[in-house]
């Protein structure tokens, strides 16, 4: 059989306000005060909702500087 593991990497709002506890609300001020990074922190998808990097967001609570 072949390997049937799923990496997340990129995750929808809701998903990641499930997954770490931050509201829809705290999400879009960390993005839109600056403190997370397009194309690091978060990205648009083709069809315009934000996607949230969740590799990028467990280095930033870890205090890691992102590596390119």
């Amino acid at each position: 059989m072949g390997d049937l593991s799923v990496r997340l990497e990129w995750v929808l709002i809701p998903m990641f306000c499930s997954l770490t506890g931050y509201t829809p609300k705290a999400v879009t001020r960390k993005i839109g005060d600056g403190v997370w990074l397009r194309g690091k922190h978060y990205q648009k998808a083709p069809d315009g909702r934000i996607t949230i990097n969740l590799q990028r967001y467990y280095e930033w609570v870890e205090g890691q500087r992102p590596t390119q």
